[in-house]
């Protein structure tokens, strides 16, 4: 790739916009030299840049007069709002002056957005959003996160090999272990939609290692975790929550006694790497999979920090590659003449079932 890619930031649609947006985009813009540009308000944007130094930076701002919010429908940017800040976004990289994309807005409109504007990789019905997290070993990667709440097993089996490639393009994992969520490892469990997804993935050409459970998310034991967007949303929650209680419970201990007082200063560097280590900030934001480009949701409260490392998320997503990479194994697959008959048609499934993004 001869171009540093660009990335365009939508800087309306969160909690903190563009305030946060805006700053995010600027950290980024220093740390490593991205070029990004700034989509939505002129005018706010502008008030907002007075604050930064913009010496010898790469930004630009470009005009969208609507903002499509929290409660708005997910079809908003596609049918109503054609001038939002998301949907321009996405624009821009259809017309070739952007790379990629970065929203802390409405996930739903982001999905639908980059479905509508930039289609889905030929041979992925539902594009899915990805979320990684960090393991006792390193890092898992669990999708589809909520851009799907009801699937059909062909819709597993893409997620899993999508997951495969992100897995092995992003982090560095040869041959990564995907697992299925369920209930047990033992092939009674799981219900009617994961015993068919497992039948399906049991052909797989990438390392699928059979169904995996909740803990093993955590524990290091696959790297690759595939689950519907009802359930995988469901996980999510309960990480964000559990992490935060965690935290809470060790300060309420820590303040509680002096002793414990004495021993929080002595753990303090320890506990520091631990929050760095499950910070979401950290990771920055959640790739939409599937897609013919990059998109990236963040959470709609991000802090500058977590911005920052969306936005060079996005960038590292396409400088790798990823989707290049799996339209090559869909063709792979595609053409591989062996008894894998219904994983390639379930690679190949309909797309006009789809029913994802509200769409």
């Amino acid at each position: 790739m001869n171009k540093r890619p660009i990335v365009a930031v939508d800087v309306m649609g969160g909690d903190n916009a563009p305030a946060h947006e805006v700053a995010g985009a600027v950290m980024a813009a220093r740390e490593w030299q991205i070029p990004v540009v700034l989509v939505g308000q002129t005018k706010l944007i502008e008030r907002e840049l007075e604050k930064h130094d913009l010496q010898g930076l790469d930004v630009c701002i470009e005009q969208a007069n609507e903002v499509v919010g929290m409660h708005d429908s997910a079809s908003d940017p596609v049918r109503k709002k054609k001038n939002s800040s998301i949907r321009v976004a996405f624009d821009l990289v259809k017309a070739g002056k952007a790379d990629a994309v970065v929203s802390t807005g409405n996930s739903g409109a982001t999905m639908a957005a980059g479905m509508f504007v930039l289609k889905r990789i030929n041979g992925i019905d539902r594009p899915a959003i990805a979320m990684i997290v960090p393991n006792l070993k390193n890092q898992t990667v669990v999708l589809d996160v909520g851009g799907n709440v009801d699937c059909k097993a062909p819709h597993l089996a893409q997620f899993a090999l999508m997951g495969s490639v992100y897995a092995t393009q992003m982090l560095g994992k040869d041959s990564p272990r995907v697992g299925l969520l369920s209930n047990g490892e033992e092939e009674s469990k799981g219900n009617e939609l994961t015993r068919e997804a497992n039948r399906l993935l049991k052909a797989a050409s990438f390392n699928y290692i059979g169904y995996t459970e909740g803990r093993d998310i955590y524990n290091g034991k696959v790297d690759v975790v595939v689950c519907d967007g009802f359930v995988g949303n469901v996980v999510l929650k309960v990480s964000e929550g559990l992490a935060m209680a965690i935290g809470s419970m060790l300060r309420e201990e820590f303040a509680s006694r002096f002793i414990a007082k004495i021993g929080y200063l002595l753990v303090k560097p320890a506990l520091s790497a631990l929050k760095k280590k499950i910070d979401y900030a950290e990771y920055g934001g959640a790739p939409l999979l599937g897609i013919q480009g990059t998109g990236m949701i963040c959470h709609g409260s991000s802090s500058p920090k977590a911005i920052m490392n969306a936005i060079k998320m996005a960038y590292d997503y396409e400088t790798r590659q990823v989707n290049a990479r799996l339209v090559e194994r869909l063709a792979e697959i595609n053409d591989t003449k062996t008894d894998n008959h219904e994983l390639v048609g379930a690679v190949d499934a309909v797309a006009s079932n789809s029913q994802g993004a509200g769409l």
